[in-house]
């Protein structure tokens, strides 16, 4: 069976196995100024090292936390709501993360604190 059978028979349901593929299940965070912050559940053991790193890493101390809060903005954010625009694009979040004002940055920071001791209790949060 061809690579274009099998996609034929995944998509008529005839094919033993899961169909849809695993979704990780997410989080939202609310604040009437700064929007709605969707954040992702599952945090691979590389990101967790990684951040780890990161934060504990020989940068001055101000630039490891600025940077292990961006890592984790980077790998949790799945979408962020701004004045009813949604923003779900990597790159995009990432940049908005960036040009974020004082008072958005600290919401971002308060969400990734409550989601990080939430979910992810060995870790520790930005």
């Amino acid at each position: 069976m061809g690579k274009r059978a099998r996609q034929r028979a995944r998509r008529a349901g005839t094919q033993a196995g899961p169909v849809d593929s695993l979704t990780a299940p997410t989080s939202t965070y609310g604040d009437p100024d700064a929007g709605e912050l969707e954040l992702r559940g599952v945090l691979s053991a590389k990101a967790r090292a990684e951040y780890a790193a990161v934060l504990h890493g020989g940068l001055n101390r101000e630039d490891a936390w600025q940077r292990a809060s961006e890592l984790l903005f980077e790998r949790l954010a799945v979408s962020w709501t701004i004045a009813g625009l949604r923003i779900d694009r990597q790159k995009e979040l990432l940049g908005r993360y960036r040009m974020a004002s004082q008072d958005e940055r600290r919401f971002v920071r308060e969400a990734l604190r409550t989601h990080v001791v939430e979910h992810f209790p060995e870790l520790e949060a930005p």
